[in-house]
């Protein structure tokens, strides 16, 4: 199984939108615990719609996200303590549940995982497939 992520960190939808159709992507899973943006169209609506307009689903699984002690720990630098909040945060039973959820939608039909990071080594969406993608084929976009 292949599974594509994806941070929207410095593009433009018109780029961001073009990796993704360019990778194939058919569905991006949203693994923000917060699903807004301070960059215009990274909202989780407007997002939606945007991403519907160029035939690609988009699914919000928040408790997949990284809750605000991590992500102020990657916005610092401090690695340590955002592998240490985020392992806490994949032994919630919701989380479990939703990783599964994720695997089975990326073994569906191609997907990205999206989180805001361009640097997929600074986010959390590495961590998540470290710990359940076991044999997943990674590629990660750079829009």
């Amino acid at each position: 199984m292949k599974i594509f992520t994806i941070g929207y960190e410095a593009t433009t939808m018109a780029d961001f939108l073009s990796a993704l159709t360019g990778a194939g992507v058919e569905r991006v899973v949203d693994v923000r615990a917060l699903p807004l943006s301070r960059r215009p169209g990274f909202s989780k609506n407007t997002l939606a719609a945007s991403l519907a307009a160029a035939g690609i689903g988009y699914v919000h699984l928040k408790a997949l996200g990284t809750p605000k002690p991590g992500r102020d720990a990657a916005k610092k630098g401090d690695v340590a303590t955002l592998k240490s909040v985020y392992a806490a945060q994949l032994d919630l039973p919701e989380a479990q549940v939703q990783a599964a959820q994720m695997l089975e939608l990326a073994a569906e039909k191609p997907s990205a995982l999206l989180c805001f990071e361009r640097d997929p080594c600074h986010c959390h969406r590495t961590l998540l497939l470290a710990a359940v993608g076991e044999g997943a084929e990674v590629v990660d976009l750079y829009p």
